[in-house]
């Protein structure tokens, strides 16, 4: 037996009435009676399509403002009724009411009405009551009804409608039916969180759109992006952006966005390998590319500045994956896409979550993120002798960076660019002696750098082979009972410190 059924007739009842005409139209080739409210009502009249008014079904006015106006018995029966129940069937006729095969809703825009930052009064009126229960309804009889919840699904109907002439298969509905119930739990989703405001009590949390990696991590794991990137990127150039770019991507956003001078980081891993803050572009980048050219070959480019045709040169010498910056001046771009598959990503204005959340165990965990940024002026000193005020400036830059570094991690910085840094390491003074063996690898000397570590040092054993290479300044959260003793060698062999009371573990 077919599952196929014939749409006969439909309810309209819509806020974004985009795209409607051509479904409409549609329906009236196909003879479908349409019942319909308000303004969508006056729409298709003005199409010259013959429509009849919900209030004349329910022979009920709308009501309370427009707050009432398809909640009645004779549009739920009609749409619950279920067409093989016999009961269902002799209801129906009992009670005069027609079938309803097809149901187009849009919901009032709630959640553009909450960030257009409408009083509170606004934004209850947009709280959809109607319309949301018709979705529901509807979506539950997928046997016998179709349900469109948004006019994001309107082609997808007038496509259905093109290629099956006016019907549907169960398998067609079931899927308007899944697309529903997204369009439902999201926006209630939505209005629980503006009643919650900053209570997190309840875990709620509703992404719309879903990007279908080529993989996860690795190549037998599958990986999906739910979001929406084209709000953060335009992609101008290159291969399909996979799990692991993404990663360094946001890595990288959340590095940068430490800097407020011109600056070019390079990442791996999540982890700056090369960073710069120069007054000069292609300066930023030769310095960033010099603290770890090895570990930049594959890695993630980002800036905060436009790049221009100077820097491009230099940049497109190495082999890299992804190139991000919030412009492309004149024949920039024209260089960086000599390779067929180098992600070029134009970032866009936007204004970025201020949480994190991580499945963990049974659950998830939820944090706001790490957004600390330390002042000069909130620097304590602890040592005789105070940092100058260049060594200051690089104690914040190295502190940028080991805050955005995996711990337990340490940065060796001078003059505004990474030197080296040891990261990912279970003990401190592992993570001190790889940026160390790293710096030599690259010949630098790091006498007059600066050390940031993102905990504080339990021993001074870190402070104390820091020394031994030539660092005279350090900085780091403070807390330890043992910070007398780190203090008192600085003391002793004529070392800086400063302290900023804020740990920065990054896992």
């Amino acid at each position: 037996m077919s599952d196929l059924k014939r749409i006969k007739s439909a309810l309209i009842s819509v806020y974004y009435k985009d795209k409607l005409a051509d479904i409409v139209a549609k329906l009236k080739e196909f003879g479908v009676k349409i019942y319909s409210t308000g303004g969508t009502k006056s729409f298709i009249e003005e199409l010259g399509v013959e429509v009849t008014a919900v209030e004349d079904l329910t022979t009920y006015p709308s009501i309370l403002g427009g707050r009432v106006k398809t909640l009645h018995p004779k549009v739920f029966g009609g749409i619950l009724a279920r067409r093989d129940n016999e009961s269902d069937q002799k209801q129906m006729e009992q009670y005069a009411i027609p079938e309803i095969d097809l149901v187009i809703v849009d919901l009032y825009p709630f959640e553009e009405t909450v960030a257009s930052g409408a009083p509170d009064g606004d934004i209850i009126e947009k709280i959809d009551i109607g319309g949301i229960s018709l979705i529901r309804a509807a979506a539950k009889n997928f046997n016998d009804v179709i349900i469109v919840p948004s006019v994001e699904y309107y082609q997808d109907l007038l496509n259905l409608l093109n290629e099956k002439n006016g019907e549907s298969s169960l398998d067609d509905r079931r899927s308007f039916a899944k697309k529903a119930f997204a369009v439902s739990s999201h926006y209630d989703s939505a209005i629980y969180k503006y009643f919650a405001g900053d209570d997190k009590g309840l875990f709620r949390e509703s992404y719309n759109g879903a990007s279908v990696l080529r993989y996860g991590e690795n190549p037998h794991q599958q990986g999906i992006f739910y979001g929406n990137l084209e709000q953060m990127f335009d992609q101008l150039h290159g291969k399909e952006i996979s799990y692991n770019n993404l990663l360094d991507i946001d890595a990288a956003i959340s590095l940068i966005d430490e800097f407020d001078e011109t600056t070019v980081a390079i990442l791996k891993h999540n982890n700056a390998c090369g960073c710069a803050s120069r007054t000069d572009l292609v300066k930023a980048w030769q310095d960033a590319l010099a603290g770890d050219p090895v570990s930049a070959y594959g890695g993630v480019i980002v800036t905060n500045r436009v790049i221009d045709k100077v820097t491009a040169e230099e940049m497109n010498k190495i082999f890299f994956e992804v190139v991000i910056a919030p412009g492309f001046g004149e024949g920039a771009l024209d260089i960086l896409q000599t390779k067929k598959n180098r992600i070029i990503l134009l970032r866009k204005e936007i204004t970025l979550p201020k949480v994190q959340y991580r499945t963990v165990l049974n659950g998830v965990l939820f944090q706001d993120k790490d957004q600390k940024k330390e002042k000069k002026e909130e620097l304590t000193p602890v040592t005789k002798l105070a940092p100058s005020a260049a060594q200051i400036e690089d104690l914040l830059f190295a502190n940028k960076l080991v805050k955005n570094s995996k711990s337990n991690s340490i940065v060796l910085a001078r003059g505004k660019q990474l030197i080296a840094s040891g990261i990912g390491e279970t003990s401190r003074v592992d993570a001190l002696k790889h940026a160390i063996e790293k710096a030599h690898n690259f010949e630098f000397d790091l006498a007059g750098a600066v050390m940031a570590s993102d905990a504080f040092f339990p021993f001074a054993d870190c402070v104390e082979i820091a020394h031994g290479e030539g660092v005279d300044c350090v900085i780091h959260p403070g807390g330890s009972i043992r910070d007398k003793d780190s203090v008192e060698f600085c003391d002793a062999h004529n070392m800086a410190m400063a302290v900023t009371g804020f740990r920065h573990f990054k896992h």
